[in-house]
C-alpha cells in the first residue's frame, strides 16, 4: 500500500481491479480470473486491461468513479462533442496512444494534489482542520458499516470505541464514500468555520449521492464504463472545475469557490465535474505509524457545501414529477413542479422500476405527469445511450448498477444499502421497439401476478371471517411470488439482447417467460390454498354498501384462474390448444 506516508493516489497501489483476459483468452494477474492491486494512472492509462474495480462496499463504487476516475478522463480529454465522437471512442475500445499521453501528462502536472496525506494540500481534506479544543473523532465516521454514534449497524462487531485501523487504501476508499453518501444531521464545529453555533452545525443534510437513486452503466471494461458515464455534448463552462483545482486558501470563498478552508456556502453547482467531485464534508485524516505501517484511527469531519438544489445536469439519477393529486396533497395547489430525483426502495428488485428507467420518448422529454399518475424522465446517460443505440451491437452486454442508501431517524442513521445490477437490452432504449415492449410487457405481467395471489389470500382470508393483510404489514404472499420471479425476469433480459427486431423470437421468449412464471405462480398460489383456514369451503357472506357478496374456496380460487389467464395470455392460448 505504498511505504510513504504521502500515499500519492495517481500512483501507490490502493485499489483493486479485476483484469480482462487478452485476445488470445491467456490470463495473467491483469487478465481474467485476477485482481490486481492498481493506482489511478494505471487503472485509467490501462483502463481496457481491467474489467471492473473491486470495492469494500458496493456505494464505493460510483463515489470513486465519480469523485476521481471520471472527472480526471474529462479534465485530461475534454468531453465528447457529439454523438460522433463518443462512438468513434466506444469503437476503439482503448484510449488512443495520444489519449494516453494527454493522460499521463495532466497527472503528472496535477500530481501533487494528489497525496492523501499532505501537510499543506490533503487529497478532499482540509489541511490542519481542528475543533476548538483539538478533538478527533474514531475514524468509523467514515465507514458506513462500522458503528459510530447513533449509527450502530445490526451486524457491526465493533463498537466505537475500537475504531478501526484504516490502510491508506481504506481511508481514501472511505474518504471519497463519505462525500457522497454521509449522514444528515449535527457536525463537529471546527475553527475558522463562522458558521458554527455552540460548538456545532446543524441541518446538514446527507452526502448528495444520498439524495438519488444513483443508476450508474456498467460496460465490459472499465474504459467502456466511463465512456458510458460521460454524457457527450454540453462543452464544460470555464468555472466548472473538480475539487483538486479549487484549493485557493485566500480570498472569499463565494468567488474562490474554495474546498481547502473550514468555510463552507450552500450554492449551485457549476456543472458536470463540480457535482461529480462535490465536498459535502470537510475532513482530515490523521495517520499515525503502526507496526504495521501507517493506518488512519482518527479524523475530524466538519460541515461541508450545501446544494441548494439537484441540478438537472446531475447524470446518475432518474426524475420523477408528482400527480396533481400529489401536488394538491403537498402543497395545496396543482401548479407545475420541477422533477426531483427518483429514489431506490430497499427490498424492491430494480427491474420493477424498468417503466421509469425505459421513459425516453422520441423528442427526448419526460413522460407527463397526468392528474392521478407520476410522471418520469429517464437519467441523462441512458437518454444519450438511446439516441446512439443504433450503432451499438444489439447483443452488447449493457449492465445497469443501482446504488442507494436509505436512512432513518432524520437522516443521521444508515440504515440500509441498496445495490442491484441488471443487465438491459440496449434496443431497450428504443420505446418503439419489440424489445422495450417485451420488457415492459413482462414487468407488468409480474406486478399483475403478485397482485392476484395477493387477492387469493385477502378472499380466503374473508372466508374464513378474517381481515386480509395490510399492503404495508407482514409478508404478503405476492412479495415472495415477485422473490421467485425474480431470476425469470433477469433471463429473459439477458435472452432479448440479442433478439433486435424479429418479433417471432421476441415472441418465443415471452411464450417461455409466461409459462415458467405461471408455474412459479401456481407455487405460491397451492402454498396459500394449502394454509387456508377451516371455514373456508363453506365461506361466508359479507355486506358492503348494501351488496351481499359470498367469499369461499371454491370461488376464490376460480377467480385466481380466470385472472391469470387474463394476465398469461400466450400461456392461455397454449393450454386451451392442447
Amino acid at each position: 500500500m505504498g511505504g510513504t506516508k504521502l500515499c500519492n493516489l495517481l500512483d501507490d497501489l490502493w485499489l483493486s481491479a479485476h483484469g480482462t483476459a487478452d485476445a488470445q483468452g491467456r490470463e495473467g494477474p491483469h487478465r481474467s480470473g485476477g485482481f490486481e492491486d492498481v493506482g489511478v494512472r494505471r487503472l485509467l492509462v490501462d483502463a481496457d486491461r481491467f474489467r471492473d474495480i473491486v470495492v469494500d462496499l458496493p456505494t464505493q463504487k460510483p463515489a470513486i468513479f465519480r469523485q476521481l476516475l471520471l472527472p480526471i478522463v474529462v479534465e485530461a480529454l475534454g468531453r465528447p462533442a457529439d454523438a460522433t465522437e463518443w462512438i468513434a471512442m466506444f469503437r476503439a475500445g482503448a484510449f488512443s496512444p495520444e489519449q494516453r499521453s494527454k493522460l499521463d501528462a495532466y497527472l503528472d502536472e496535477h500530481r501533487h494534489l494528489f497525496n492523501l496525506f499532505d501537510s499543506d494540500a490533503p487529497f478532499a481534506q482540509v489541511a490542519g482542520l481542528h475543533t476548538a479544543r483539538d478533538e478527533t473523532r474514531s475514524s468509523a465516521l467514515l465507514v458506513a458499516t462500522a458503528a459510530t454514534g447513533n449509527n450502530v449497524p445490526l451486524f457491526s462487531s465493533r463498537s466505537e470505541g475500537n475504531p478501526p485501523e484504516l490502510t491508506p487504501g481504506q481511508a481514501a476508499r472511505w474518504l471519497l464514500h463519505t462525500h457522497c453518501w454521509d449522514t444528515a444531521g449535527i457536525k463537529t464545529g471546527v475553527v475558522d468555520d463562522l458558521q458554527v453555533k455552540a460548538g456545532k452545525t446543524t441541518g446538514n443534510p446527507v452526502g448528495p449521492l444520498g439524495q438519488l437513486g444513483v443508476v450508474m452503466p456498467v460496460g465490459r471494461t472499465v474504459y467502456e464504463t466511463l465512456l458510458l458515464n460521460i454524457p457527450f455534448g454540453q462543452p464544460l463552462l470555464s468555472t466548472d472545475v473538480p475539487q483538486w483545482r479549487r484549493r485557493a486558501r485566500e480570498g472569499k470563498i463565494e468567488e474562490t469557490l474554495s474546498c481547502a478552508r473550514p468555510a463552507w456556502q450552500v450554492r449551485a453547482s457549476q456543472g458536470l465535474l463540480d457535482i461529480w467531485t462535490w465536498q459535502s464534508r470537510r475532513i482530515r485524516l490523521v495517520p499515525e505509524e503502526t507496526e504495521h505501517g501507517v493506518r488512519v484511527k482518527q479524523v475530524v469531519v466538519s460541515a461541508g457545501d450545501r446544494l441548494d438544489a439537484i441540478p438537472d445536469h446531475e447524470p446518475h439519477t432518474a426524475w420523477v414529477v408528482d400527480s396533481a393529486k400529489t401536488r394538491k396533497k403537498k402543497t395545496g395547489t396543482t401548479a407545475p413542479a420541477p422533477a426531483r430525483p427518483r429514489r431506490h426502495q430497499p427490498g424492491r428488485a430494480a427491474w420493477r422500476g424498468l417503466d421509469a428507467l425505459l421513459t425516453v420518448d422520441r423528442a427526448g422529454e419526460q413522460r407527463d405527469a397526468t392528474v392521478d399518475e407520476a410522471g418520469f424522465h429517464t437519467t441523462a446517460l441512458l437518454s444519450r445511450l438511446s439516441e446512439v443505440r443504433g450503432q451499438i451491437p444489439v447483443a452488447y452486454p449493457l449492465q445497469l448498477e443501482l446504488t442507494g442508501i436509505a436512512y432513518g431517524t432524520q437522516s443521521s442513521v444508515i440504515e440500509d444499502v441498496f445495490y442491484d445490477d441488471l443487465p438491459l437490452p440496449v434496443a431497450a432504449l428504443d420505446p418503439d421497439s419489440i424489445v422495450c415492449g417485451s420488457l415492459l410487457e413482462a414487468v407488468d405481467q409480474a406486478e399483475k401476478l403478485a397482485g392476484a395471489v395477493n387477492n387469493l389470500s385477502a378472499d380466503l382470508r374473508r372466508a374464513a371471517g378474517t381481515e386480509p393483510i395490510p399492503w404495508d404489514r407482514g409478508q404478503r404472499p405476492g412479495v415472495t411470488l415477485l422473490h421467485a420471479l425474480d431470476p425469470l425476469v433477469r433471463r429473459l433480459l439477458v435472452g432479448l439482447r440479442a433478439v433486435g427486431e424479429d418479433f417471432d423470437q421476441s415472441e418465443e421468449g415471452l411464450t417461455a417467460w409466461e409459462r415458467m412464471a405461471g408455474r412459479e405462480t401456481w407455487k405460491v398460489a397451492e402454498q396459500v390454498l394449502s394454509s387456508a383456514a377451516p371455514g373456508v369451503f363453506t365461506g361466508r357472506t359479507i355486506t358492503n354498501d348494501g351488496k351481499d357478496r359470498i367469499y369461499r374456496l371454491s370461488l376464490a380460487e376460480l377467480g385466481f384462474r380466470r385472472r391469470m389467464d387474463e394476465v398469461l395470455t400466450r400461456r392461455a392460448a397454449q393450454r386451451r390448444s392442447a
